[in-house]
């Protein structure tokens, strides 16, 4: 199966999702037919296998640069800077492409929206445990905060990668703009006011 995922992802940033037939990844797989259908049903369920892969790499990565989310917590309390990550501009073609291929198709959608609730999962315990290391809790529902992530981060790398095409540089605001709405949705943690006793009349 990774042979195709591989193959797959390349074509897909290469030439696009949709110009990529399933016959054009069996030849870049040196695999058959067959044996495309014996993994995938369809090149859609083969692209949210590679949107399953995509986030575990991702979580990875996000794991790695934020270790016990003391980074982030840190960042939340003013006192640190979150770090870069790169941006994957293959797979932010790939993923802007299906997004718009499974807006047109609501059963792909519905599928889409599925794996990327799923994906969101590990990021909402991570912004979870952040706020908490930073004594605050969230305002929102938890699994909100993590779709204004996902959404500014995946924003700026559509505007890097645009900018990198148009100029040659471009500035990161993803990770001020992170910061900034996490400490948007949270509030400090703090234990409600002890009641005065009542004084009997």
């Amino acid at each position: 199966m990774a042979a195709l995922l591989d193959a797959a992802l390349d074509l897909f940033a290469r030439q696009g999702f949709g110009a990529t037939s399933i016959p054009d990844i069996c030849a870049r797989a040196g695999l058959t037919k067959g044996a495309f259908y014996s993994n995938f049903a369809s090149k859609d369920e083969l692209f949210l296998a590679l949107l399953d892969r995509s986030w575990s790499h991702r979580a990875a990565r996000m794991r790695a640069a934020l270790p016990a989310s003391d980074t982030l917590a840190q960042a939340l309390r003013g006192r640190a800077e979150l770090p870069a990550l790169d941006v994957d501009r293959d797979w932010t073609l790939i993923s802007m492409e299906f997004s718009l291929h499974a807006i047109r198709r609501p059963e792909v959608a519905k599928l889409l929206v599925e794996h990327e609730a799923r994906a969101r999962a590990e990021l909402a315990a991570l912004l979870a445990a952040a706020l908490e290391g930073a004594g605050r809790v969230p305002t929102v529902p938890v699994d909100d905060l993590a779709r204004m992530v996902v959404a500014i981060a995946e924003g700026s790398d559509i505007q890097a990668l645009t900018d990198n095409a148009g100029s040659g540089g471009h500035t990161d605001l993803g990770r001020t703009a992170i910061t900034g709405v996490v400490q948007q949705f949270s509030a400090p943690n703090e234990p409600p006011p002890e009641r005065t006793p009542e004084v009997d009349r």
